[in-house]
């Protein structure tokens, strides 16, 4: 069995120093010298010198030394030599010391007394502490603190031996005494804890006959009253746990913040009465403004993060206070707020919260801070949420963000588009004054992708003649001069909308040359596409050349066909709502040129890369629309776009509503479970808060919260057998995965007639699997079992093997005998759970992340969904996929799952199905994470697992 180690050293082992020159440096006389051989011989020591030649020479030339450091020094060379032979007796030299102890307990110098002390606290070894106790007793009434707080250590480590309670029989009697008459606050802590550990009922008995001046004593020893509290009402189901909570609630107003937070978890975990919950809650708000540190604010939002799922009627109460810590300029701290907030919003702090959402998006305008615009994102989806929940508020919120459509942070311009297109479904009587306010900032928008939001818009929700006709005004507008382009005289190739002669050379294309791209791809690069990008007022968007033709210059062809689709749109309802053919044929006349002119851009040479056919198709698809219309292209045009829309808000609303009614869902009573009326409960003298607290504890053993309800199957499908029936030793381990370490309980079963002596569990593992401690040696009687425990640590998600073997010997066979064991294989599903994630958000990780597996679809189940479902099930993931967008038979499946670890880490899963003519399925299950580990191990995962139901 290997030593503890109390002391740890750096030692570089490039210079070893000779014992012989320590040896010198240590009978000389230089002090310094001295010193410095004292502390190799220590160095030595710890990394596995052992040094015998020099016990004597310290015993005669350094023992006698005067010098405080040097004395300390010996006390540390004293703690790590061994003190016993191989058979455990007591080196005869040892006694040497023990004159020298005695001599230190009695110095003059405290320091040296109280070192010595310490020193005592780490001797295991009755032999050389029985003489010296009298000593130690003596220094218990010392008229120093500092003696006498060790020498209470001193007092608690030798009566925490195996035969302390003999050497010191009334050790307890005598550290209440000294209690009862000390006034330093570190001895009286290290009393009360010596009672604490070693006689609980004396500290108990202590505390409560000290209850009024718990308050002023000090800090540490408040945080060991506070240990002795947690303790006493796990272990014993409380007939006074009312007083302690009482003790605890008069701790919260307590000065050390240390003191105060201890106080607000104990009373959490002791009790679930609403006083005592919501003082908790209000310690940890005033915690969460009081400290300036960005790590305590994020523990402390941990607390009240756990504080609302348990208890959220009472955390809606404090919601404002909460609300607060946006003051933080920490992104994080900020995101961990907004995710309490969001699920403490109710009908009643709507109105509030929305109001201080709105502030702190204006001030993210003025503010000079480089992480605003991701803020701002933050902010705006927050207030998203609020206005779906509460549509109410929208009309407050849906102008102030529209202003941010034209955001230079893109993520955040995205997020307003996606709440804009949300809320104007959601709140027709919202709708006229949303899409004014879009036509009249279209110009603004900046991003492609804003940009076809924003144009979808208009196009769905223009009713009237005058909105049709703005729309299609502002897009015009935005679109500029046509052509996009002219060809010169001379052949060369200039933008129409740069009249004046003297800027047609900037835009002029001279040549055609390779450009190297971030990647360290090639791309063909021309002045003409650089210069209208490059543009201020096309980048920025202004009135007089619109922010849509400087897009398309820079080669946006998916933007082009989403302007086709909007422009055929408004002339479709045009149609409708125009009396006048004459302005109708003209407002089609225009659509028309424009589509013309960009399919005239794509396959010209001003722009580095053609038309993709995608948009080419569409765009054509519009021509060919407004050249002849029927009605049922109109009706799938002007209505099932909008339909197919509103049928995707009505799923993600019911997906929502159905997580939360799995999330409300808890056990109930059995029927012939007690029931206990709260109006018929004896009172006994007990305080509303003691009275609060046994109804919650009735309520929750009513609820079965208090019932350890153990699954024994799944127990016995986690028992691997890893050695043969026919095996000499038997042996099976019990796997428990906890999230950040497997512990393996083993069960060894000696099935000879003989002793088995210096058996061992040798363990090793592959993969981020760590094993935290060394092997130990056991002696097995025959025929008996021996339970040996083994933590191994996990470091990331990533299929892991222990294997091993058990090694031991005879008393018959001199050579050791090794039964070889079965290896154990920790499965990544026991890593990684369901999650849910934006469809934006899986996108941008799927860009992102460098790690992909490419499994290829090899199965025998026929059907589509069956296959995805059996995957989903196989993998723990789940389907970002609408299930509505999964539904019907068409011979192919996309679908998205997604999946995060224990440790933070994100699963993308992308599942491409075709149906073969023979009915086998065929295509690519494709893996990306940030790791290579988690990507590996489910691909492997998926491998095994995907031929179908039981394989």
């Amino acid at each position: 069995m290997e030593k503890s180690c109390s002391l740890l050293v750096h030692f570089d082992k490039g210079t070893p120093a000779i014992a012989n020159e320590i040896k010198e440096a240590l009978e000389g006389n230089d002090v310094l010298a001295k010193i410095d051989a004292m502390k190799k011989a220590v160095s030595l020591l710890l990394n596995g010198e052992t040094l015998p030649q020099l016990f004597i020479t310290i015993i005669r030339y350094v023992l006698p030394s005067e010098d405080h450091t040097i004395q300390r020094l010996l006390l540390l060379y004293l703690e790590i030599i061994d003190k016993k032979d191989a058979s455990g007796k007591l080196l005869p030299e040892m006694i040497l010391i023990c004159q020298n102890l005695r001599n230190n307990l009695q110095h003059p110098n405290e320091y040296i007394r109280g070192v010595t002390l310490r020193f005592l606290c780490r001797l295991h070894e009755t032999e050389i502490i029985e003489p010296l106790i009298p000593s130690v007793l003596q220094n218990l009434e010392h008229r120093h603190p500092f003696i006498r707080r060790n020498a209470i250590f001193a007092v608690m480590s030798i009566y925490k031996l195996p035969q302390g309670d003999q050497l010191l029989v009334d050790a307890p009697e005598m550290i209440e005494k000294a209690l009862s008459t000390e006034h330093d606050q570190s001895a009286k802590r290290n009393a009360f804890l010596m009672l604490f550990t070693c006689a609980q009922e004396r500290a108990i008995n202590y505390l409560f006959s000290h209850v009024d001046k718990i308050p002023e004593w000090g800090e540490q020893l408040q945080m060991v009253v506070l240990e002795l509290i947690h303790k006493v009402c796990r272990t014993d189901k409380g007939e006074k746990k009312g007083k302690y909570i009482t003790i605890i609630i008069s701790l919260l107003n307590a000065t050390s913040s240390a003191v105060v937070y201890e106080c607000a978890g104990t009373l959490v975990s002791l009790s679930s009465a609403p006083t005592a919950i919501k003082a908790a809650a209000n310690t940890y708000g005033q915690l969460l403004l009081s400290q300036s540190d960005n790590n305590v604010k994020l523990i402390v939002l941990d607390r009240l993060q756990e504080l609302k799922s348990s208890h959220r009627e009472i955390m809606v109460d404090m919601v404002m206070d909460v609300l607060r810590a946006l003051s933080s300029p920490n992104l994080d701290i900020r995101r961990k707020t907004l995710d309490i907030i969001l699920d403490l919003i109710t009908a009643r702090n709507v109105n509030e919260i929305v109001q201080m959402l709105k502030k702190e998006v204006v001030k993210t305008q003025s503010g000079e801070l480089e992480k605003n615009g991701e803020y701002r994102q933050m902010l705006i989806q927050a207030i998203h949420s609020c206005a779906i929940k509460f549509p109410e508020v929208a009309s407050t919120v849906v102008h102030l963000l529209m202003d941010f459509l034209g955001d230079s942070n893109i993520a955040s311009a995205i997020d307003v588009v996606i709440f804009v297109r949300e809320i104007i479904e959601t709140n027709p009587k919202l709708r006229v004054s949303i899409v004014t306010r879009l036509l009249d900032t279209f110009y603004q928008i900046r991003a492609a992708r804003v940009c076809a939001g924003a144009l979808w818009i208009v196009g769905e929700y223009c009713l009237s003649l005058s909105e049709v006709e703005s729309g299609i005004a502002t897009i015009k507008q935005c679109l500029g001069e046509l052509p996009f382009f002219s060809i010169t005289e001379e052949g060369e190739v200039t933008d129409t909308s740069k009249r004046p002669p003297q800027q047609a050379s900037s835009i002029t294309v001279s040549s055609r040359r390779p450009a190297v791209l971030s990647d360290g791809t090639y791309a063909t690069q021309n002045a003409a596409s650089e210069t209208a990008f490059a543009a201020p007022t096309m980048v920025q968007g202004s009135l007089s050349s619109g922010n849509l033709r400087s897009l398309l210059l820079t080669g946006d062809f998916f933007l082009a066909a989403v302007v086709a689709c909007t422009l055929t749109k408004l002339v479709l309802r045009l149609e409708e709502v125009q009396s006048s053919k004459v302005e109708v044929n003209k407002a089609a006349t225009q659509a028309l040129l424009i589509m013309v002119s960009m399919l005239q851009l794509g396959h010209s040479s001003v722009l580095p890369h053609p038309i993709d056919s995608d948009s080419y198709d569409r765009i054509l698809l519009c021509i060919r629309l407004l050249s002849n219309t029927g009605d049922d292209i109109r009706k799938i045009w002007l209505q099932s776009c909008r339909q197919s829309f509103v049928k995707m808000l009505s799923e993600k609303q019911l997906r929502e509503t159905e997580e939360l009614k799995a999330k409300a869902q808890v056990s109930h009573a059995q029927p012939d479970d007690l029931i206990d009326f709260y109006h018929l409960k004896s009172r006994k003298g007990m305080s509303q808060l003691e009275l609060e607290d046994e109804v919650q504890d009735d309520l929750k053993r009513a609820t079965g919260e208090f019932i350890n309800d153990g699954n024994d199957t799944n127990k016995l499908n986690r028992i691997l057998q890893l050695t043969g029936f026919s095996d000499p030793v038997y042996a099976e381990a019990y796997v428990t995965v906890h999230h950040y370490d497997i512990v393996l309980d083993v069960t060894v079963i000696n099935r000879t007639k003989e002793t088995l002596q210096n058996l061992c569990l040798e363990l090793a593992t592959m993969g981020d699997l760590k094993l935290v401690e060394r092997p130990q040696n056991y002696a097995l009687a025959p025929e008996s079992s021996k339970q040996i425990k083994a933590n191994i640590k996990v470091s990331s998600t990533e299929t892991g093997v222990i294997f091993g073997n058990i090694v031991y010997e005879t008393s018959n066979v001199f050579e050791r005998t090794v039964v070889v064991l079965n290896d154990i294989h920790i499965d990544i599903m026991d890593y990684i759970s369901p999650a849910f994630c934006s469809d934006a958000a899986f996108r941008t990780m799927w860009a992102e992340f460098e790690w992909e597996n490419k499994v290829a679809v090899n199965t025998t189940i026929q059907d589509e969904k069956e296959f995805l479902d059996h995957i989903m099930k196989s993998t723990n993931m789940k389907c970002l996929t609408a299930p509505s967008a999964l539904d019907g038979e068409c011979g192919f499946l996309a679908a998205n799952l997604y999946a995060k670890s224990v440790f933070g880490e994100d699963a993308l899963v992308n599942i491409s199905l075709e149906k073969q003519g023979d009915g086998k399925l065929s295509g690519y299950i494709r893996i990306r994470s940030k790791t290579q580990g988690i990507a590996l191990s489910l691909g492997d995962k998926i491998t095994l697992k995907q031929k179908g139901g039981g394989s």
